[in-house]
């Protein structure tokens, strides 16, 4: 392999998540160089390789994912297209790095996962809250008994649901996409208390639509919604601590992303203005009866260059360090295609407990 990764993005056109984090992540990268853009058509492809200096445009990513130029495939595209382009670089024997969910369905996922194993490549999914300093910091203080015996947890995330877009932007009303408030803001949500503080043993859910409908500015018509927009959960973690996580889309004024962490010797806070995986998170501690204080993240738990913005393409410059790591040594310490594969049965899970109506048992 050449001195650096060489990297293909498939989902390089304007205002996407690969234009807000990727691309602003790439130049600070000491391990990655972007060699290729891939968009669906040829003139947006050579605009978007001019504007972020890559070497080469591709308008199919099968040809992109075929080329001997490209080690490894980033699949930054919406939900519904991550599988065909993934499944297209396993084929083609790359390293491939998808944004969560990993597929439309677990099925999609279970498939990519087996492929990947099957080829012998390296995967990344786009969990960053898993490589997001303040929360491994805040995990390794659980594990290092700074909180002592959990006994409660509490994580809300209340973000701002826009009512009124384009009809450019009302696809992910549309449940049978997988891109909705279940999948995604609470995927990721829940996805990083079960990383810091261990999965459940049990749960309840109630998933709903509270808005069901939006409005389409262009189009001037009311569209019926069937993705969620609130996902409430109670239960019990392996570690007998009793949890609670709400995440909604709300009309306006959310109050952001809050997680605390109760033990028997202190308390652990999270706190950011949105998603963890996509802002910047405080963390907080107290010890024996003392106010909370802000923490200080050590630089062990920091993989990225000092001149990352402290922004969004932090934590997903965190994952191309780690991801880097892995395609070097084989050494995992990014959440794989297995880590999606476990949160893709753990939603199913949800669904299944809100369904029903009962509490159900998580293996």
């Amino acid at each position: 392999m050449a001195k650096k990764i060489r990297l293909g993005i498939v989902g390089a056109g304007n205002a996407t998540w690969a234009s807000r984090a990727h691309f602003p992540a790439l130049p600070h990268s000491p391990d990655f160089e972007l060699t290729a853009v891939c968009t669906t058509r040829p003139e947006s492809a050579e605009a978007a390789r001019q504007k972020y200096g890559a070497k080469l445009a591709f308008h199919d990513f099968r040809k992109m994912a075929a080329s001997p130029e490209i080690d490894a495939v980033a699949v930054v595209v919406r939900v519904p297209s991550h599988y065909e382009p993934a499944k297209a670089a396993l084929d083609a024997g790359k390293h491939v790095y998808v944004e969560w969910p990993l597929g439309r369905t677990t099925a999609e996922a279970e498939e990519l996962t087996a492929l990947a194993k099957a080829k012998g490549v390296q995967t990344a999914v786009g969990l960053q809250s898993r490589v997001s300093p303040p929360l491994m910091y805040m995990k390794h203080q659980i594990e290092a008994g700074y909180v002592g015996e959990v006994v409660a947890c509490r994580v809300t995330l209340m973000r701002d649901g826009v009512l009124e877009r384009t009809a450019s932007r009302t696809w992910q009303r549309d449940i049978t996409l997988g891109a909705n408030t279940l999948t995604i803001a609470n995927g990721h949500t829940i996805d990083a208390l079960r990383f810091v503080a261990g999965n459940f043993r049990q749960l309840s859910c109630r998933i709903t639509t509270q808005v069901r409908q939006w409005y389409e500015t262009d189009t001037k018509r009311l569209v019926d919604v069937t993705s969620p927009d609130n996902v409430l959960v109670t239960g019990q973690l392996v570690n007998g601590a009793v949890a609670s996580v709400h995440v909604a889309a709300i009309p306006f004024a959310g109050s952001g992303y809050r997680m605390e962490i109760y033990g028997r010797e202190g308390t652990l806070v999270a706190t950011g203005e949105d998603s963890p995986q996509l802002c910047e998170v405080k963390l907080y501690g107290a010890r024996g009866g003392n106010d909370l204080s802000e923490l200080t993240v050590p630089p062990s738990f920091i993989y990225v260059q000092p001149a990352m913005p402290q922004v969004a393409p932090y934590n997903v410059g965190q994952m191309y360090s780690a991801f880097a790591n892995a395609i070097r040594t084989g050494q995992n310490r990014q959440p794989t295609f297995d880590t999606a594969v476990d949160l893709h049965h753990f939603i199913d899970a949800l669904r299944h407990a809100s369904d029903n109506g009962k509490a159900v048992s998580i293996p």
